[in-house]
């Protein structure tokens, strides 16, 4: 048996009890008061809750079940009544985060965050580490920290009250340089964007450059099985994923050494599992929409938040021995899907497993004519040196590895386009997160140049 994570010992503490005899009861009691707690100060202090909550401010909460019965918070409350959702004078802000959409179009959501707030993602980010790295290791980190509370900011705060050595960088753009600085450094340790990192190893490997970590920690979207495994075979090292979003303070759950599922938050937030459609809490174990309760935000709490992904609760004890729930990866978002038919789609997920094991694709873009019965996908793939005669025929039989793919393309109801673009040593950098994208009067602004 593996060493149990790190957060349920830091859990036990944040609750009040003995991390030696913590059960599952004392939890569940814990969670059942911070919801009526959460509950209260949201109806008290925040007009939008005031609203949406006047017909069930009354119920009483005995159990856990009986939260099923409140209402939903949305990306687009969040969009059109973010000031609205405070439950402190804007004056006690510290931070402000704008998330655009992830579209040429669309209004922008804003997250507020008090300074305890951000004391709470340090603290979570200190003890979701723990896992990945030892005291005295040397991390580089590959995310923006230029600024106050920003991420890279906020996370070598934490590594170092692990006692680590935090090396802050910024998001790649110069390939070359960044592997020079990771020599130069003697870097155990990476943490930063999943294509980005894959990027770092292929040129690597590319240009006969032989490097070693302990350790790497992929983050901000989804981490495809195919990166795994090859940033494992390139450089030896463990590979850890982290679940989090900027509507829950950057928290949500992450790996242990067992690399089984994501060890959940729970005591600073409350997670559930719904039909996507009807909104139904689903039974433990079924694959539905993550839905997730701030338990101790300050600045901007939200009730039964709508996270739009996919995925599940895994219902096998963790072979780390712990007792915190575990969420499955996340493989899709409900409304990335891409449809052949009424009963056949694809994810950017899926294309993420069948290309990123193409030998020198370090990124790519996909493109669809119509989300809702595609009958045209353009892929760009970005390569590490320069494409090879067969590149795009090896890319275009990688796509098969895709059932609905390739039955659709079998049947004649899905035509492929593929093209490639060199990687000389430089990355641009996108801000939103990699997702399939709907031709917009034929055009799309989002495939590499």
């Amino acid at each position: 048996m593996k060493n149990r994570t790190p957060l349920e010992a830091w859990t036990a503490r944040k609750i009040g009890v003995d991390g030696e005899t913590f059960t599952r009861d004392e939890l569940n009691r814990y969670q059942l008061q911070r919801l009526r707690d959460t509950i209260r100060m949201a109806y008290q202090h925040s007009p939008f809750y005031r609203n949406l909550l006047q017909d069930d401010y009354e119920t009483e909460i005995n159990c856990l079940t009986d939260f099923n019965r409140f209402p939903f918070t949305t990306a687009g409350d969040i969009r059109d009544h973010a000031l609205k959702l405070l439950c402190v004078s804007q004056d006690d802000i510290s931070r402000v985060v704008t998330l655009n959409s992830s579209g040429t179009t669309g209004k922008a959501k804003r997250i507020y965050f008090t300074a305890a707030d951000q004391a709470l993602t340090i603290d979570f980010f200190r003890y979701g580490m723990a896992a990945v790295v030892e005291k005295g290791d040397r991390v580089l980190i590959l995310f923006p920290g230029e600024r106050p509370d920003s991420l890279g900011e906020l996370l070598a705060t934490a590594l170092k009250r692990l006692g680590v050595e935090p090396i802050p960088h910024g998001v790649v753009y110069d390939i070359p340089a960044t592997l020079e600085i990771m020599t130069r450094e003697k870097i155990d340790c990476l943490v930063g964007i999943p294509t980005q990192i894959l990027a770092l190893a292929r040129y690597a490997d590319n240009v006969g450059m032989s490097l070693r970590l302990k350790s790497a920690l992929l983050s901000s979207d989804y981490v495809p099985d195919a990166i795994t495994h090859e940033l494992e075979r390139l450089w030896g090292c463990q590979i850890f994923d982290h679940y989090g979003m900027t509507e829950l303070g950057l928290g949500g759950g992450t790996e242990c050494s067992v690399q089984s599922g994501y060890h959940l938050h729970e005591a600073d937030f409350y997670f559930e599992i719904i039909d996507p459609l009807t909104g139904e809490v689903l039974p433990a174990g079924q694959e539905g929409e993550v839905v997730v309760t701030t338990l101790t935000r300050q600045g901007m709490p939200l009730v039964r938040y709508r996270t739009g992904d996919i995925s599940r609760f895994l219902m096998k004890l963790c072979r780390c021995g712990t007792l915190l729930q575990r969420l499955a990866k996340i493989t899709s978002r409900k409304n990335k899907r891409v449809w052949i038919n009424k009963n056949q789609h694809f994810t950017m997920a899926d294309l993420d497993e069948a290309l990123f094991v193409v030998d020198r694709v370090i990124d790519f873009t996909a493109v669809v004519d119509n989300t809702r019965q595609a009958t045209i996908l353009t892929i760009s793939a970005v390569m590490v040196g320069q494409p090879g005669e067969d590149t795009e025929c090896v890319l275009s039989k990688a796509l098969n590895a895709v059932p609905t793919i390739q039955q659709a393309r079998q049947a004649g109801k899905l035509a492929v386009s593929i093209n490639t673009v060199c990687c000389e040593g430089n990355l641009v950098l996108r801000t939103a997160k990699r997702a399939i994208v709907e031709l917009n009067d034929g055009k799309s602004d989002d495939i590499f140049s």
